[in-house]
């Protein structure tokens, strides 16, 4: 087959890894998004798949958009039997999807219908799923909502993270796709229609989020610190600084001596501090925070925290409005 890969982020690296890899595949171009500036210097980057791409020889595409009549002409000329979709980041309209023989497959990071759109991994954590997978579908004009032609699931361990279940994902996504590419061709796969009553939304990691709010329960913070690590990270106020928290355990148990307080404590209450964490009432419950960050500094645990900023039972975190 003639096939033509889009995609951006390492996360697509797997599947255009497996259309190289296949015997009966030749890869006649590769999408990307145009190169962005980044870092310090605001350099411009190639994306992952432009390097990978470029390092194999193909010819590499960066259209802004297919808006244009050009673009659209151009992928035709390609003349190709199907188009892979990774974590492209860019809308192809109708009369893209149309072009290919096979039409355009994409590989989502959910067990669709769940979590459609920009941050399935994340979500699928910060709200307590017991499991993730990947999901190949046929692609439609609409967001995610195309029919399902392959799935594979895994279970999300309670040490997982936004970068570990991302790592394992995207492996997934690249074996799903080679175990599935002589289906397509042959045409043997049956497209399964999904259930839009059961479809949910996982809307794009925002900064905005970042702030913890301490009314919530130790269980809800403890997988939203997980769920946002690496990016954009979790964070607190204390002393009029910011700092990132980067790892947290849910202390068994919501008993404390509450003695030294004058007060009754409050959520965002500091309960105890030492080289095991820094225990904080929530809604409910008791979180330890084990990893933080001071801005400009590097994460580092409690127990190194405390040798510099002075946190004591009794003090508390600035609380936040709710996110």
């Amino acid at each position: 087959m003639r096939v033509v890969f889009a995609g951006t982020p390492d996360f697509s690296i797997p599947c255009l890894e497996a259309l190289y890899s296949s015997p009966d595949i030749e890869v006649v171009g590769v999408y990307t998004q145009p190169d962005r500036p980044a870092g310090r210097g605001k350099k411009l980057q190639q994306s992952p798949i432009k390097k990978l791409a470029l390092s194999q020889g193909s010819e590499v595409f960066q259209p802004l958009s297919f808006k244009r009549l050009e673009e659209v002409e151009h992928l035709q000329s390609l003349h190709i039997d199907l188009m892979v979709v990774t974590a492209y980041g860019i809308i192809l309209p109708q009369r893209v999807l149309d072009i290919p023989t096979f039409g355009c497959v994409n590989i989502h990071a959910s067990l669709l219908p769940r979590w459609r759109g920009a941050a399935p991994i994340q979500r699928a954590i910060q709200y307590g799923d017991n499991k993730a997978g990947v999901t190949m579908m046929q692609m439609e004009a609409g967001l995610d909502t195309g029919p399902m032609l392959a799935k594979t699931e895994i279970e999300i361990e309670d040490s997982d993270n936004g970068g570990s279940l991302h790592d394992k994902l995207s492996i997934l996504g690249g074996k799903l796709l080679q175990q599935n590419l002589p289906f397509i061709e042959a045409g043997s796969l049956k497209p399964v229609v999904q259930d839009d009553g059961k479809a949910v939304y996982a809307a794009k990691l925002n900064k905005h989020e970042s702030p913890l709010d301490w009314r919530k329960s130790a269980i809800e913070l403890e997988r939203k610190i997980r769920a946002f690590n690496p990016w954009p990270t979790t964070t607190l106020e204390f002393s009029g600084i910011t700092m990132k928290v980067h790892s947290a355990r849910i202390e068994p148990g919501a008993e404390f001596e509450n003695s030294s307080f004058a007060n009754p404590p409050k959520p965002g209450s500091i309960i105890r501090a030492d080289r095991n964490g820094i225990v904080v009432l929530t809604g409910d419950g008791l979180l330890s925070l084990t990893i933080l960050q001071k801005p400009g500094g590097k994460p580092m645990s409690s127990e190194a925290l405390l040798n510099g900023v002075t946190i004591e039972p009794g003090m508390s975190f600035n609380p936040v409005s709710t996110s």
